[in-house]
């Protein structure tokens, strides 16, 4: 069977405009001989998306962008020279569909941060071609950014994996989370509740910290082991010195940081995968003196880390809570529910374009 030269999605054209979504027929990017083309399923509902389609992470790239980078499905063509995928496997495509391959940090399994990578949508491929996301019929992209999946994995649970269970996932690998070590999670929603499963599989203390309430029996069920109210005052003194590793899934721009950095130990990381329209406030150099800590965010994962990924929520159970499976046709639903909060966790698109 051939590869197919175009697909459809549900793109928005107006960030003024962010839940009126419009169908449209797009070029795909030429199949290469290491392409893998997949027929999407499902797509989960990313935070990312709603940063970039309102316009808060700036202007869109094109006139019309099709967002989603949590795609699930089965693939239809594979390129002359691909080895690790064939028709009709289940697989997920992330944030992240193309990068050089050839420069140190590729080669050294760190193409994530491949100073030309593409993201998924909203970002032109080297041949022009404008790369589109997963609320679509059809996705395209190199087999370095494609992820077989466990068979333990639901098709559905595996789309929200591809980019918050990833994101959280390197991050927590790369600060050394594991016995003995304590972690902090600031926040519990669709990142936040990944992360605190994933740092209690790898085998780490986790303590919740969280604004409000009403998560905390849901934190503890996840895996935490303490739960603490960070909106009341001097809650961070039982913990001086007490935290290897702070984690940020809070998508907000006032957090009480310099009681954060005082929890950590001395020269420790406090990482944040929570990415706000608004600059963090209180952020002076000063407030990492007192123990040499440091702040930092990530971007998403490699290959090699989302295949452990994977492998790891298999068998420990890591999944995400979706509040919802939805037709793509009501993406403008989800959208609006994520902007304003009423979701706990996360949306997920199934597949209705014929």
């Amino acid at each position: 069977m051939s590869a197919p030269t175009t697909a459809r999605g549900y793109g928005i054209s107006d960030t003024k405009k962010y839940t009126d979504f419009s169908v449209q027929e797009f070029k795909l990017k030429t199949a290469g001989p290491h392409d893998v083309t997949l027929d999407i399923e499902f797509c989960g509902v990313c935070g990312s998306d709603v940063h970039t389609i309102t316009g808060g992470w700036g202007p869109l790239s094109t006139d019309w962008v099709v967002p989603g980078h949590e795609i699930v499905g089965k693939v239809t063509h594979v390129g002359d020279e691909v080895k690790e995928f064939k028709v009709g496997q289940r697989v997920g495509v992330g944030a992240q569909v193309y990068a050089c391959l050839e420069c140190d940090r590729c080669k050294a399994d760190n193409e994530n941060y491949c100073p030309e990578q593409v993201d998924t949508y909203n970002a032109p491929f080297p041949d022009g071609v404008m790369a589109q996301g997963g609320y679509s019929s059809v996705i395209r992209t190199h087999d370095r950014f494609v992820f077989a999946i466990p068979e333990e994995i639901k098709s559905e649970e595996a789309g929200p994996l591809m980019c918050a269970g990833l994101t959280v996932y390197s991050p927590l690998k790369r600060n050394g989370t594991g016995p003995g070590k304590t972690v902090g999670i600031v926040g519990i929603g669709g990142l936040g509740h990944l992360a605190i499963q994933f740092a209690h599989a790898m085998g780490a203390k986790v303590i919740v910290f969280s604004h409000s309430a009403n998560k905390k029996d849901d934190a503890l069920k996840l895996g935490a082991d303490e739960f603490v109210l960070s909106g009341e005052k001097d809650f961070a003194k039982p913990y001086f010195d007490k935290l290897d590793f702070i984690l940020s899934a809070a998508d907000v721009h006032n957090l009480p940081i310099s009681d954060f950095l005082s929890m950590l130990k001395v020269e420790a990381k406090m990482v944040s995968v929570g990415l706000p329209d608004k600059e963090w406030e209180g952020l002076q150099p000063q407030i990492m003196a007192s123990n040499a800590s440091a702040i930092g965010t990530t971007h998403i994962g490699s290959k090699v880390e989302c295949n452990e990924m994977l492998k790891l929520a298999a068998q420990k159970n890591v999944r995400p809570v979706i509040d919802q499976i939805l037709p793509m046709s009501q993406a403008g639903k989800a959208i609006e529910g994520v902007k304003e909060n009423h979701v706990r966790y996360r949306y997920v698109l199934k597949q209705d374009l014929a």
